[in-house]
């Protein structure tokens, strides 16, 4: 088995409802949950011209390879609505893969660790709770350390 750990995220419609329906699915369909951060609103990255986000980490086990976990993640969002017409814009779901075990994977498709990992509040809040002593694979610093140094001061709020 190998650890992944995702942010699921979206600022339209029942945004509780839909961060359990995509615990729920990625249960189901990529491994079981073994930790979830608290829920954490915050301001949108990106375009600010938006609703707040409702987001959560997850710790999934997963035997799946890191291809097949985005394919996978791809059906959950579609699932749950998700339309990618703009970038940065709202959505109903959003789940990024932000680690998978200590690799490091950089494709066309997929970029893991997430790149933008230390730069967004947002990220490291949630997973500064469930991970604090992770250290990222690239930077050799822990999540709380990068939680610490990060340039973004946009609102992020644990409900």
């Amino acid at each position: 088995m190998n650890e992944v750990i995702l942010l699921t995220g979206g600022n339209l419609g029942d945004r509780q409802a839909l961060l359990a329906a995509a615990r729920d699915l990625v249960g189901r369909d990529i491994g079981p949950v073994r930790k979830a951060s608290s829920l954490y609103e915050t301001a949108p990255w990106g375009n600010q011209d938006q609703p707040a986000f409702l987001n959560q980490v997850l710790i999934v086990d997963t035997a799946l390879s890191p291809g097949a976990v985005l394919e996978r993640i791809g059906s959950i969002e579609a699932a749950l609505g998700r339309n990618r017409a703009e970038k940065w814009g709202p959505r109903l779901m959003d789940i990024d893969i932000l680690f998978y075990g200590r690799a490091i994977i950089d494709t066309a498709e997929l970029r893991v660790p997430h790149p933008e990992i230390a730069n967004r509040r947002f990220v490291l809040a949630p997973l500064a709770e469930v991970a604090p002593e992770l250290v990222h694979p690239v930077s050799g610093v822990t999540v709380a350390e990068l939680l610490a140094a990060t340039p973004d001061t946009l609102e992020v709020r644990r409900v």
